[in-house]
C-alpha cells in the first residue's frame, strides 16, 4: 500500500520533469508554525514534506525544517540561520502573514526567494523592493470577499459585521471586504479584533451583535479562527457567518464541532475536490493530493495548508527550469533564476487552482481557483 501512496504521488509530479537521476542537491527550507497560536497551519505542511519526491527537476532535494513558533521574531532569527548556515535555495513558509512579513528583509538582502504559506496579500504586494523575493499561493483577499460579498447581496444581507485578527491578515481582509461591501452597497455596521492566542472574545462579541448586523464576516485562521464562532453561537446569534479559508482543518473543525454548522467560507477547490466537475483543470491535480496525504494520514484529513505546501513546491518545480539554465543549486545564480522563472509561470494546475504569475503578481491565483463552500456535520460542501 505505502508503494501505491507513492507512484501516486511521484505521478502527480512527472509533468515537472521531476523523474531522473540526482546530479546536486537543491536545499529547501521550510520555516513553519510547528508550535504556538499558528500550529495547525505548520504542522500539516511539515506532514506533506513526508510525502513528497525525493528529486525535483531532475535534482536530488534536501529539507531544512525550523520551527518559528507563531512568532515573528523567531521566524527572522529562523531566516538568517536558512540562508547564513543552511544556505538555502528557496524558503517555503512561513505559515502566517505576521512572521511572512518580518523575513522580507532576509530574503531581499540574501537574494532568497520564499513562497510565504500565509493569507495575506500584504505579503506580496507590491511586488517591488524587498517583495520582489516573496511569493504567495493563497489567492488574494478580494477573490475571496469578493465572492462572499456577492452572496450576502444575492441573500439580502443589509448590515454586516466584521471580527478578525488583529495583525496583518485581519488588516487585508477587513479592507478587501469593505471595498466589495461597498461596490454592493452593504453598510458595515461594526467591526471588532482579537489577537490569535486570546481565550476570551465575549466583549468583542457582545459590542458586535449590538447593532445586529445580519451576517458576521470572520477574518482569522486556524483553531482561533473558530473562538468567535463558538462566541457568536452561544449567545445564540442566528445570522450568516461568512470566513476566510485559514479555518479550513481538521483541527479547527475538531474545535468548532457543531458551532461551525452552516458556516460559509470563500475556499480552494481541493477542500471540495470529489465535488468539482470533471472539467475543472483542479480536479485532478486535487484529487492526487487528497489520495496521497488522506492516504497517509486517514480519512478528513486534507486541509488548506498541506496542499498550500503541495502547490508551492510544484511551483518550485516549475522555476526549476529557468534556474538550472541559470546557474547550479547553491548559487545566487540559481536563486535569481528560480525567482525570474517562477514570475513566468502560466497555467499552472495545483490542488488549490489555476495560477498564473508575472512579475507584478506573484500569487496568480486565477478565478476559478475559488469555490463557495459551506462547513457541514465536520466536512465540507460545495454551493454551487
Amino acid at each position: 500500500m505505502r508503494h501505491g501512496r507513492t507512484r501516486l504521488v511521484l505521478s502527480a509530479f512527472l509533468a515537472l520533469g521531476i523523474a531522473g537521476p540526482a546530479r546536486a542537491d537543491i536545499t529547501i527550507g521550510a520555516l513553519l508554525s510547528l508550535t504556538g497560536p499558528s500550529a495547525s497551519l505548520g504542522i500539516p505542511a511539515r506532514n506533506m514534506i513526508e510525502l513528497l519526491p525525493k528529486t525535483l527537476g531532475g535534482e536530488a532535494v534536501r529539507w531544512v525544517v525550523l520551527d518559528d513558533a507563531s512568532d515573528p521574531a523567531t521566524a527572522v532569527r529562523g531566516a538568517r540561520k536558512l540562508v547564513d548556515q543552511d544556505h538555502v535555495d528557496v524558503i517555503i513558509g512561513p505559515s502566517n502573514t505576521p512572521s511572512s512579513v518580518a523575513i522580507l528583509d532576509v530574503a531581499a538582502e540574501s537574494g532568497t526567494p520564499f513562497l510565504s504559506l500565509s493569507g495575506s496579500n500584504a505579503v506580496i504586494e507590491p511586488p517591488v523592493a524587498s517583495r520582489r523575493w516573496a511569493f504567495k499561493m493563497f489567492p488574494g483577499e478580494r477573490l475571496a470577499t469578493g465572492q462572499m460579498a456577492a452572496h450576502m447581496k444575492a441573500h439580502g444581507v443589509t448590515a454586516l459585521g466584521q471580527m478578525g485578527f488583529a495583525t496583518g491578515l485581519g488588516d487585508g481582509y477587513f479592507a478587501a471586504m469593505r471595498a466589495d461591501a461597498a461596490e454592493r452597497a452593504i453598510p458595515i455596521v461594526a467591526e471588532a479584533r482579537y489577537n490569535p492566542d486570546d481565550t476570551a472574545v465575549t466583549a468583542q462579541v457582545l459590542r458586535l451583535m449590538q447593532p445586529k448586523p445580519e451576517a458576521v464576516f470572520i477574518a482569522a485562521s486556524g483553531t482561533p479562527a473558530t473562538t468567535p464562532i463558538i462566541e457568536l453561537r452561544s449567545r445564540g446569534y442566528a445570522g450568516a457567518i461568512y470566513t476566510v479559508m485559514g479555518i479550513a482543518g481538521p483541527d479547527p473543525l475538531r474545535v468548532g464541532g457543531k458551532s461551525l454548522d452552516g458556516v460559509l467560507l470563500s475556499g480552494v477547490p481541493v477542500l471540495t475536490a470529489e465535488q468539482l466537475d470533471d472539467t475543472s483543470p483542479s480536479k485532478a491535480p486535487a484529487m492526487a493530493y487528497i489520495q496521497a496525504y488522506e492516504g497517509r494520514y486517514g480519512p478528513r484529513s486534507r486541509n488548506l495548508f498541506s496542499a498550500t505546501l503541495w502547490d508551492a513546491y510544484l511551483l518550485v518545480g516549475e522555476g526549476m527550469r529557468a534556474a538550472l539554465v541559470a546557474g547550479k543549486p547553491g548559487s545566487a545564480a540559481f536563486r535569481t533564476g528560480l525567482r525570474d522563472g517562477m514570475e513566468n509561470v502560466h497555467g499552472m494546475a495545483g490542488a488549490q487552482g489555476v495560477f498564473s504569475l508575472s512579475a507584478t503578481d506573484h500569487s496568480g491565483a486565477e478565478p476559478s481557483s475559488q469555490v463557495l463552500i459551506e462547513i457541514r456535520d465536520g466536512g465540507y460542501r460545495l454551493v454551487k
